[in-house]
């Protein structure tokens, strides 16, 4: 029998991710092969640089502000990015806390 999962996200380990250095990520679930639902965190001045998804993304801004494709976004922003789009570059323009729903695999980011 299926069964609610609850996490209690104050007590769960954040994830360094390397690839961009003051991010760290806390996954949450896997609502389709290869998505994620997870909380990001940036530190003030890092950068994401310009990518796209092969799939839809949903993004809800908790905290902070962050500058995404030149729009300021302040907590309680909620944006959406189709499929194959570019999106970005994302600055923290303050430590900011996001919140992010993506319906499929991670994609390709511009170096």
């Amino acid at each position: 029998m299926s069964e609610q999962k609850f996490i209690d996200t104050n007590t769960q380990s954040w994830n360094n991710l390397e690839q961009f250095p003051g991010t760290q990520i806390l996954p949450l679930a896997e609502p389709v092969p290869q998505g994620s639902i997870h909380r990001l965190r940036m530190k003030k001045g890092t950068v994401i640089p310009v990518h796209s998804h092969p799939c839809d993304e949903y993004v809800y801004v908790l905290d902070g502000t962050i500058e995404t494709d030149g729009k300021e976004c302040k907590a309680g922003t909620f944006w959406f990015t189709p499929a194959n789009t570019k999106n970005g570059s994302h600055k923290a323009i303050t430590d900011v806390e996001i919140l992010t729903i993506r319906l499929g695999a991670m994609g390709e980011f511009e170096t």
